[in-house]
């Protein structure tokens, strides 16, 4: 932190004493507080609950836990400025990948279906990747309930947009069927781009609704369709990679706060991680210090990450080092490559005296909690890792991983809740997480994940 010192005042008499240090206190202290610097909000430094929490219904509210209650308020301020139109239907299936694109793809497929003025949602599905081969994310779907709560999720939508209307299956849509098929969109198409990256967020969302409407009635008369409505519904599924399309705070701060919370994880899990959560606090209770504080990492150098990120090395050097200068003694590693994971804990003890562990070293101590934990599919058991970081007192993670961004956006909502400003790529984070990595490039290096993404 940088330190401000006051050297060569001039000698003062006793009677102006007493003035003139009051006002060099006020200096010295506007001085620090207009640094703008971010402190790590660990041991203590930082006041012990964020001055922006919020009530609903008597209750205070941080929406960056897992468990926060969804505030539907921006939502339904959205969805009562939407023209809606009967017998439209969207299908969010179209996604693959880890907890953070299905977070991204589900939430941006559903952004859109309210643009759109859909009056229908087919329950979304999740893709899962290959047991045998964590790089092929093209298996089977699953249902909503693998990641999601659904119960949560269908009463926040109602309670936001009734106009939508949930169905668990597309063969439950009244009208729909044979030979009628989903028609697949691109959202971005409905505009001219230019000679922009192809990874260019959407710059013509404003308009995506009328654009998508007037094609929806042209091709009905090309195709000999009747127009749409509800005895005639017309089906959309979205197109793979839309995940990061859509420039979020186009709604407001305060709708890119809280759309999120419509994904809460599901009970059984959620349950798991808080069990996690208790075992890594009683463990950093019971080291040095004897705090419940304890620092959170992110290691992604399983064999699906791309070889131009960041490998084990540069990434354990920079999270051990910045823990030793915040004085970590205990932290929670969060992998999914059990041999680099123990590598980690190693080197972190030889150089600095940190105790590391993961979630499956603190469930073993835990009556069936590691039975549970392995009966959890490699993208099931990441979920416990997010709760555990997210309840974590520091965040380390790692640019441009989608898992680590979603962490460490999540956690940027605490302090300022519903008014969150956006995260600043780059840089030594927001004072409660710090994401390592490359920042050169805003397509090469994913900058534009910070853009589109709901936390």
């Amino acid at each position: 932190m940088r330190r401000f010192t006051i050297r060569n005042l001039p000698a003062l008499s006793s009677r102006h004493t007493r003035p003139a240090s009051i006002i060099i206190i006020f200096i010295t202290l506007t001085a620090l507080w207009s640094s703008g610097l971010p402190r790590a909000c660990i041991f203590g430094q930082c006041r012990s609950r964020p001055y922006n929490y919020h009530t609903q219904d008597g209750r205070e509210i941080d929406l960056s836990d897992p468990e926060a209650p969804f505030v539907a308020w921006p939502l339904a301020r959205v969805c009562s400025e939407t023209t809606w139109t009967p017998g439209l239907v969207f299908m969010c299936d179209n996604n693959s990948g880890g907890i953070g694109n299905i977070r991204s793809y589900t939430l941006t497929c559903l952004r859109y279906a309210i643009a759109a003025g859909a009056t229908g949602l087919v329950m979304p599905t999740i893709r899962t990747r290959s047991d045998n081969n964590l790089a092929d994310l093209f298996s089977g779907h699953r249902p909503f309930d693998y990641f999601f709560d659904k119960e949560h999720f269908q009463r926040g939508l109602h309670l936001a947009c009734p106009q939508i209307k949930i169905y668990d299956a597309a063969a439950d849509i009244l009208g729909f069927g044979e030979p009628f098929k989903p028609q697949q969109i691109t959202p971005n198409k409905y505009g001219l781009r230019g000679g922009c990256d192809r990874r260019e967020l959407n710059k013509h969302t404003d308009l995506f609704g009328p654009r998508f409407r007037k094609w929806l009635n042209e091709t009905a008369e090309q195709l000999k369709l009747p127009p749409v409505g509800t005895d005639y519904p017309r089906v959309i599924r979205m197109n793979w990679g839309v995940q990061w399309d859509f420039p979020v705070y186009k709604d407001g701060p305060e709708f890119v706060a809280t759309f999120g919370g419509l994904l809460k994880f599901q009970k059984d899990i959620l349950e798991l991680g808080k069990r996690t959560v208790s075992a890594m606090e009683l463990l950093a209770t019971s080291g040095a210090g004897g705090s419940k504080q304890f620092a959170g990492f992110h290691l992604r150098t399983e064999n699906d990450a791309l070889s131009r990120w960041p490998d084990f090395d540069i990434q354990s050097s920079a999270y051990i080092q910045r823990a030793a200068g915040l004085g970590v003694r205990a932290a929670y590693l969060a992998t999914g490559n059990a041999t680099e994971a123990d590598r980690f804990k190693t080197t972190a003890m030889s150089q600095e005296r940190i105790q590391v562990v993961t979630k499956h070293d603190l469930l073993a101590g835990t009556r069936d909690g590691l039975k549970q934990l392995d009966s959890l599919s490699w993208d099931q058991q990441a979920l416990v890792d997010f709760i555990v970081l997210l309840k974590s007192t520091y965040f380390m993670g790692v640019n441009p991983s989608s898992f680590s961004i979603n962490v460490a956006g999540k956690r940027h909502l605490q302090r300022e809740g519903l008014y969150t400003r956006p995260w600043k790529a780059g840089g030594d984070g927001d004072g409660r997480s710090w994401l390592m990595g490359n920042y050169d490039s805003y397509w090469d290096d994913w900058l534009f994940m910070y853009d589109s993404l709901w936390p």
